[in-house]
């Protein structure tokens, strides 16, 4: 296959596979976020300690982490065509991924909450501060650049997910690597799609870095 033949495909296939990246990571942030606030309020000496729901929440993180992508995105074929009318195609492909990166990044996130300093939590709660002021001016501001690193972090593992979806029905890089590069034995084809997916995880890993940078010298001259 000629350049001329490649470029098309790869252009539209970096397409597909941003749009269902970056829809895939805003579903998971709007998840993700507050599951893992929840799984720190509700653990032992959290603000809202409740053991029962911080096990049963803690469980289902846990089993939706453990489970392999590609099997999640075949078992949740009949939700997504439920949800959007069709399993195959970069919207479908969206569901799926959001489902799976959501408990992945709820751990990040807390984590990320973990490592705030307790004393400015009691000092907020000394001055008359509810629960929704804590998470609002102390838990995420202090966890901002963790929470930034996490969704970096979220958007590669995203990345990756994306292409296994090439191989079900799909679009993106991923699936025109399968289809161009692996299943017409074109392997400069392949090749050239994994240069591009490379290139994408690193200009993702550069801002997420530079973002956190720049949020720790403002934290240190604030």
């Amino acid at each position: 296959m000629t350049w001329a033949e490649m470029q098309p495909l790869l252009e539209q296939g970096t397409v597909d596979t941003l749009y269902m990246v970056l829809w895939a990571t805003f579903v998971t942030v709007l998840g993700g976020l507050p599951l893992g606030i929840l799984l720190v309020l509700t653990d032992k000496g959290g603000l809202l300690q409740n053991r029962p729901v911080n096990k049963v929440v803690g469980a289902i993180v846990n089993i939706g982490r453990s489970m392999p992508f590609i099997i999640l995105l075949i078992a949740l074929i009949p939700f997504t065509t439920f949800v959007v009318g069709t399993f195959i195609g970069p919207t479908a492909m969206i569901v799926p991924l959001a489902i799976g990166a959501i408990p992945f990044f709820a751990r990040l996130v807390e984590t990320a909450i973990r490592e705030v300093d307790h004393g400015l939590v009691e000092a907020v709660q000394a001055m008359g501060g509810g629960i929704p002021t804590i998470v609002r001016k102390v838990l995420l501001p202090q966890a901002l650049p963790s929470l930034v690193s996490a969704v970096t972090t979220t958007v590669i593992v995203l990345i990756g997910y994306s292409a296994m979806a090439g191989a079900v029905g799909g679009e993106g890089l991923g699936s025109k690597a399968v289809t161009y590069g692996y299943q017409r034995f074109d392997t400069t084809f392949m090749l050239v799609t994994v240069v591009v997916l490379v290139v994408i995880v690193t200009v993702v890993q550069l801002i997420g870095d530079g973002v956190v940078r720049l949020l720790a010298r403002r934290g240190r001259t604030a």
